[in-house]
């Protein structure tokens, strides 16, 4: 009978052992699962961030602030429009501005950015472009000037009313304009103020200087997109930028042109510049069928130019660019040099709209204030190195066919409106000189196969007429945006 009991609690002993085996198995199999389910919830948030950030990069440039730094390579600027000037060596940059050049390094304390044997270059200045209108770039181009406006430009713009879609392409256009080699840019955008104001907000956040001005129509447009009390919205808008105290971006009085705007509306836009101190932008003769347009509206005035000058809005104490000039007669080249009038140069839309060849090289030898526009989407491209490209190309069509006596747009010719001319519309902008800004821009070349040696000049011209070449740093104002 013991012994009977004896085996029953010890086979009850052995039962209860291997239930604890089992039950310690199970366990351990539980936590080896639930470790392995919290590793891969892990190595699923690594890759999702890993994404994130990586498409991030694609879409924002790696933007850094140290702004008391040296850049050493080969800097390529133009004190004169006949000349490339090229040094190698080091530039001191404190709080944003060029302190000096060195040909060893000045200051071995501070952070060294070193691209030795590469070309640098002053960032690029864009002194007219459209931005509403990047979405048609490489369309419509078929059409002349007034056509392509009213069957591409003006449905396109009158979109963004809309906030949703205005910040959609936006967006997409500051994004692309920061991976460019424009530092600095002179901006249509439409008639829409909180739309304006949006477009400001995105290039403040990216740190792009930039004069940007909400347009001003009153006639001669669609029923779709013309403004009512334009004078009441344009200061509004005035009033909100000085609100929201932009350090990179500023307003601009935008007249379209004058066929869209009354002689009123006009008058008034010309008051609020002297009120409030702002620039102005517009367009200027370019192509003959608009004169013959502003001729009809405006009969008593001499040449186009006056209906901006008769309203304040033409340069002297109030900054001014216009985009253009193709087709000025002499007396309306007089008034522009005489008050100081900026002429935006935009061949690659000159081209494409059938405008005519500015004379440009004669702009450029008499030393009118001229740079160069891409005027998206008038022109193709927001590459400011195809409009220098354009702009040595249209002029020797110009030589060849128009006036034998003008010779074309040379290297330097084009690297000065591109940087050091248009950039004088900033300030001190566009050169690598003491006390000016320092906006720059680093080439990458290695993507242009060649085993032949180039001096500098050979290299810099390769680059503007190869498209196989991409920009690989930039910096505004000492901010380095990637």
């Amino acid at each position: 009978m013991f012994e009977q009991n004896f085996n029953e609690n010890n086979n009850n002993i052995i039962a209860s052992s291997e239930n604890d085996k089992s039950e310690i198995k199970s366990k351990k199999i539980k936590r080896i699962i639930l470790i392995l389910v919290i590793l891969v919830v892990i190595l699923i948030l690594i890759i999702t961030l890993v994404l994130v950030l990586k498409n991030k990069d694609k879409d924002e440039p790696n933007r850094e602030t140290v702004q008391d730094f040296v850049v050493k390579g080969i800097f390529i600027d133009t004190e004169n429009f006949d000349k490339l000037r090229i040094r190698k060596g080091f530039i001191l940059v404190e709080n944003g501005i060029i302190k000096s050049f060195k040909e060893t390094n000045p200051n071995e304390s501070l952070k060294l950015y070193d691209y030795s044997d590469k070309l640098i270059l002053p960032g690029l200045i864009d002194l007219h472009l459209h931005a509403p209108q990047y979405p048609n770039c490489g369309i419509g181009l078929d059409l002349k000037l007034l056509d392509w406006l009213n069957n591409y430009t003006f449905p396109e713009e009158s979109k963004y009313s809309n906030l949703t879609y205005a910040k959609k392409n936006y967006e997409l256009f500051v994004n692309d304009l920061a991976k460019t080699g424009t530092t600095r840019a002179v901006i249509f955008a439409t008639i829409h103020n909180e739309a304006t104001l949006l477009l400001m907000d995105l290039l403040e956040e990216k740190k792009i200087f930039a004069y940007v001005g909400k347009v001003s129509m009153d006639r001669n447009s669609p029923d779709y997109y013309i403004e009512a009390n334009g004078a009441e919205n344009t200061e509004k808008f005035i009033e909100e930028c000085l609100k929201r105290n932009y350090q990179y971006v500023q307003p601009i009085i935008t007249p379209r042109f004058t066929p869209s705007v009354s002689d009123s509306y006009m008058e008034e836009l010309g008051l609020l510049a002297k009120k409030y101190n702002l620039s102005v932008q517009s367009h200027l003769s370019e192509s003959k069928f608009e004169i013959e347009l502003v001729k009809e509206l405006r009969p008593n005035d001499s040449f186009y130019a006056e209906s901006y000058d008769k309203y304040g809005l033409f340069g002297k104490e109030i900054k001014t660019v216009m985009a253009h000039c193709v087709h000025s007669p002499d007396e309306e080249n007089d008034l522009i040099k005489k008050n100081g009038v900026f002429i935006a140069h935009c061949p690659t839309s000159n081209l494409d709209l059938s405008s005519g060849i500015s004379p440009a090289k004669k702009y450029v030898n008499q030393g009118y204030n001229i740079g160069l526009g891409s005027d998206v989407s008038g022109g193709h491209s927001l590459d400011l190195f195809e409009v220098m490209k354009y702009s040595i190309e249209m002029s020797k069509l110009r030589n060849i066919y128009i006036d034998t006596s003008q010779e074309h747009i040379t290297l330097s010719e084009a690297l000065y409106m591109a940087t050091n001319k248009g950039g004088s519309f900033f300030g001190k902008v566009g050169i690598f000189e003491n006390d000016y800004e320092f906006d720059a821009i680093v080439l990458d070349e290695s993507l242009v196969k060649n085993y032949k040696e180039f001096t500098e000049s050979e290299r810099l011209e390769r680059f503007i007429y190869n498209k196989n070449a991409k920009i690989e740093a930039k910096f505004i104002k000492g901010n380095k945006l990637f």
